[in-house]
């Protein structure tokens, strides 16, 4: 594999039962880029993520991160990969009721060990630029869709992960607010050097990248990835 590449997805097919969500996915995903998934609702999209992620494992194929094949983890080694190495971003912002934003956004960091008083330091100021610092005290349900997802972004990218996957980051938001954190998640990865990919049926937010992937009936339909 060639050294700028993060990602390679081999023939990967995915199916629950007899429905087939994907079909053989073949495509690479290089470091430091920037990545849109379209396609119509059950084309697998979704599910090529969560597979991109260790959130699930693939019926057939392989998956490599950095040349490390993900089909050959267990749970447990599945669950540090997550921890360490990739951030998600998902339409509903999955924030604890019980706990303040802060404490949200260290929960990753403190169940992986990482120093907390370093990764708040950071964060607060991560916070800073995205316009959230007078949400960090407060709790989820005290705040604006907007400033939810915002908060979610803080948290996904605390630990700078190499690899951040977002689902339908935009759909619960105004076309303002959705360009604001489409723009925030391209200038803050590309600041980290994280790879983001971004699954939207939003045209406006597709049309912001450069490298684009098409699936349909759980295979890739077309590519356009700058470059190339």
């Amino acid at each position: 594999m060639a050294g700028d590449t993060l990602v390679t997805v081999d023939n990967v097919e995915k199916k629950f039962g007899k429905m087939i969500a994907l079909g053989g996915v073949t495509l690479s995903l290089a470091k430091n880029s920037q990545y849109v998934i379209t396609g119509a609702s059950g084309s697998g999209k979704s599910t090529l993520l969560y597979l991109l992620g260790g959130l699930d494992i693939p019926s057939k194929g392989d998956i490599f991160i950095e040349g490390r094949n993900l089909t050959s983890l267990g749970d447990e080694l599945l669950a540090t990969f997550r921890n360490k190495f990739v951030g998600f971003v998902f339409q509903f912002h999955f924030l604890l009721p019980t706990m303040d934003c802060m404490n949200n956004i260290l929960l990753p960091a403190r169940i992986g060990g990482f120093d907390i008083s370093k990764i708040k330091e950071e964060t607060t100021e991560l916070a800073g630029i995205l316009g959230i610092t007078h949400c960090l005290s407060k709790y989820p349900f005290e705040l604006s869709g907007g400033e939810q997802q915002r908060v979610n972004i803080v948290r996904s990218l605390s630990l700078k992960p190499k690899l951040l996957l977002c689902d339908e980051p935009t759909g619960n938001l105004d076309s303002q607010n959705s360009d604001i954190v489409i723009t925030l998640l391209m200038e803050l990865t590309q600041k980290y050097g994280s790879t983001l990919v971004v699954v939207t049926h939003d045209r406006s937010v597709a049309a912001r990248f450069k490298n684009r992937f098409t699936l349909r009936d759980g295979k890739v339909d077309s590519l356009s990835v700058s470059g190339v």
